[in-house]
Formats: C-alpha cells, structure tokens, sequence
C-alpha cells in the first residue's frame, strides 16, 4: 500500500512537471510563431508582388510553420514527461528514505537513524526532526524498560521478605502465640512498605499522564496543611520547620500540585540530618507564583543532583535499606512540574542539602 501510494505520488508530480513543462515549450512556440506568421501576411507597401517575394527570398511558409510547430509539439509530450519523471524521482528520494527507514524501525531497533545529510531543504529537515524524535523515543523506551526493571525490584523485595518470614514462622512448630503475633506485626510492615511503594508508583503514573482539571488554588493553604501533618515527625526527628508563607494563587490540578508539595516536604524531612533544618516559602513574583523547599543534610554533588529527580534514583547505596524512601519522590515532583508547564530549578547548597523552587503561572483568585 505504501509502495503504491509512492508510486502514485510519483506518477503525479511527474505528470504536473510534464505540464509546467509542455506548457512552457507551448509558450514558446506561439512567441516564435506568431512574428513569423506576421512577417508572412504583411507585404511591403509600394512595391510590386514580384519584387516582395524577391526581397523575401526563400522562407518557411505559413502551412510549413504550422505543421512544424505541431510536431514539435508532438515530441514535446514524451520529452515532458521523462523530464517530469525523473525530476520527480529526485525529489522524491529522501521521502524514499524517510518511508524505508520508518518501515523497519520498531521498538527493539530504535538507534536506526535517516543521516539524509546535505542540502538542507524541506524533506532532509523533515528527516532531521524524526532522527530527533527516534532519538527521543529511544531513550523514553530505554528509560520505560529501566523503570520496569526497577519497580519490578522493588516490588518483589517486600513480597520475597513476607514469603519468607511466613514461611519460617510456619516451619517451627515450637512457634507460640507471641513469636505468631510477631510475625504477623512483621508481615504487616512488610504489606505497608509494599502498599505504599504501589501508591508512589500510581502517584507517579498519574502525575506523567498531565493534568485533567484546572482549578484555582493557593500554595500556600496547600502548604500550610501539608506543615501541618508533618510537624510531629519532623520533632521526632529533631528537625526544625519554618514557614514563610504568602498567598501564592495558580491555576492546576489539586491533587497533582498537592503530591508535589508532599514529596518535596518528605524529600526534605526524610534526607536530613538530627537538628537540621527545613524552610518553606511561597511568594508571588511578578506573573509567577513560587514555592521554594530548602533543607540541610548531606552534602550532594551537582553533577548528582539531575539523576535524583528520574525514578528510582537515590543519593547513596545506604538509603536503600530505609522503608521510607522508594526513590519516587523527586520524580513525582518533576512529573506534576511538567504536567502544569511549570519551572523547576534545584540547586545543591554548599552546606549540604537541596533548595528546589517550582514556578508556576500566577492566577487572578
């Protein structure tokens, strides 16, 4: 189908050469012909008709110049129509290319690119744009398959641990109610870990799929509840919350924008340090809104900090053990930041820790 409709593509460029082609060989024969034709009807005044036709001399008559001009007319058309064909042969051998190299790339040879080089003219920039959309799809399904991979591990950590301890609590039979009770605790744990790892990922899926309402909200009320849910466990783990909080008015979703100021306030309380800090601000800057998380903690060097925000990504090995964090958090915050079009700027601050700022557009309350 793809080959006829090439084909037929061909046969009507060739065919609109061919006509552009004839009708300026037609042009050109009238423009020729019709002074000839005039010279031959117009006789000179004040002379006898022997001596114009002896001045005239030995010519093409008028009936010679018609039948010449028809025939040449005649050869014209399979002269168009070659020239027509090849022109269009021509002008169609990147699209060629283009449609070839499309038909055999497939989600396992991605890295197959066009390379149609030089000149640059519409159909090779049209090849330069889907090399970059092969590269951009190669590295979405290296990064899809890398996910995979990663949340499948971390979904099969908890259910092995849960098999595992069940298994080794059904095997002692001198086990009483108390080491049961035990392992029901135990196993219970292992099913919140597990239940909230799949609410990250469905955290995760809903904010990359953009967003589906738009109301008007303010930053600050998100975050003034948000503090407030989280004030104990910051105490607990001696890390102080300050709160610089102005009305900050955008339009979004509720739930994506609300996940993102709960990963970023948990990123922050979560990879700190006893007696460190957390500062929240939100101010409306111009026809921006922004909300700004700066905590301490361990120092995090810049070329490390990008890779944090893709999933699954942690800052050290040790953070691996910690039930708490899946890796997930950052990247939720990146998927809901370009869902609402919003800017994301992360610094790593010399003293250790991130200062995160989302700018998104300012709304009228």
């Amino acid at each position: 189908m793809t080959r006829l409709a090439r084909r037929s593509l061909r046969k009507r460029l060739a065919l609109a050469y061919a006509a552009g082609v004839y009708a300026a060989g037609v042009l050109v024969l009238v423009v020729v012909d019709l002074p000839l034709a005039t010279v031959q009807a117009t006789k000179p005044a004040g002379h006898s008709s022997a001596s114009a036709t002896a001045a005239a001399g030995p010519g093409i008559s008028l009936p010679q110049l018609l039948v010449g001009s028809a025939v040449a007319l005649v050869l014209l058309i399979p002269v168009a129509l070659a020239l027509g064909w090849y022109v269009a042969g021509q002008f169609l051998q990147p699209l060629r290319a283009i449609t070839a190299t499309a038909e055999v790339i497939s989600a396992g040879n991605l890295h197959r690119r066009l390379d149609l080089g030089e000149p640059v003219d519409e159909l090779t920039a049209l090849g330069h744009t889907l090399d970059d959309l092969f590269a951009r799809l190669e590295a979405s399904f290296d990064a899809q398959r890398h996910f995979v991979a990663n949340a499948s591990h971390e979904l099969r950590t908890p259910l092995a641990g849960l098999r595992t301890l069940l298994e080794v609590a059904l095997a002692d039979p001198d086990a009483d109610a108390e080491a049961l009770r035990a392992a029901c605790e135990e196993a219970l744990a292992l099913g919140g870990h597990q239940e909230r790892l799949v609410g990250a990922l469905l955290a995760l899926a809903t904010s990359e799929r953009g967003v589906t309402r738009q109301d008007t909200l303010d930053l600050a009320h998100l975050v003034e509840e948000a503090l407030a849910t989280r004030r104990d466990q910051a105490t607990e783990n001696g890390i102080d919350l300050a709160a610089h909080l102005t009305p900050a008015v955008t339009a979004g979703d509720p739930g994506l924008i609300e996940s993102l100021v709960t990963n970023l306030l948990d990123n922050a309380v979560r990879h700190n340090h006893p007696g460190g800090h957390v500062k929240v601000t939100t101010r409306t800057v111009g026809t921006q809104v922004a909300l700004t998380v700066a905590n301490s903690g361990p120092v995090i060097p810049e070329d490390q900090v990008q890779r944090l925000f893709h999933p699954f990504q942690r800052l050290a090995p040790d953070r691996h053990g910690d039930r708490d964090g899946y890796g997930l958090g950052l990247a939720i915050v990146d998927a809901v930041t370009r869902a609402h079009r919003a800017t994301l700027v992360t610094e790593a601050r010399p003293e250790g820790g991130l200062s995160i700022t989302v700018r998104f557009d300012s709304a009228a309350p």
